[in-house]
């Protein structure tokens, strides 16, 4: 198993957040990662993406110019990354932020209300971990579980409150995967 994935968005979308988190939990389950990020001039607002390879084997390098799989959390990410998927691949569309639909006949497309999903559970930041959901939910590249110790993990103390919110977040996105 070879997953390499661009994570695209606007700076402030979590697209770090969810790179990390995959990236983490594949340490997590034994897979060999790697995760390059990259940055617009701003960081909240300006563009952002992230690599990601989660592979059972070693990894030659961080850097592919072939994505086996694409979230696009604003629409300049889908049109920048969605001509690089490779055919059969899957691209992950927010459509709470993206009207159009993948052009492309080759690929399969899933389309996650992430903004409007977190906005239902309580709070829009966690938008990206409705994305994360949908993507662990339709890859099975990850375990549910593996995902979810890593978020109890990730708020502990005075944060741990975010715990419940998150878990939904996550639960509400794999719905929209399967």
């Amino acid at each position: 198993m070879k997953k390499e994935i661009i994570i695209s968005g606007f700076g402030g979308q979590g697209v770090m957040s969810i790179g990390k988190s995959l990236v983490e939990a594949g340490v997590s389950e034994g897979l060999e990662v790697t995760w390059a990020p990259s940055y617009g001039p701003e960081m909240r607002g300006g563009t952002a993406n992230c690599s990601v390879v989660l592979s059972d084997k070693p990894v030659g390098s961080p850097l592919f110019t072939h994505p086996t799989e694409l979230i696009a959390m604003n629409l300049p990410s889908l049109e920048k990354f969605e001509p690089l998927v490779v055919e059969g691949g899957l691209i992950f569309v927010n459509s709470s932020v993206i009207s159009e639909r993948v052009a492309r006949q080759d690929v399969k497309a899933v389309y996650v209300p992430c903004s409007r999903i977190a906005d239902e559970v309580g709070n829009g930041k966690v938008a990206n971990m409705v994305m994360l959901g949908a993507y662990i939910a339709a890859t099975g590249a990850l375990r549910e579980e593996t995902i979810r110790q890593m978020i109890e993990a990730m708020f502990t103390g005075p944060k741990a409150k975010l715990v419940p919110l998150n878990m939904e977040a996550l639960k509400r996105g794999m719905a929209c995967a399967r």
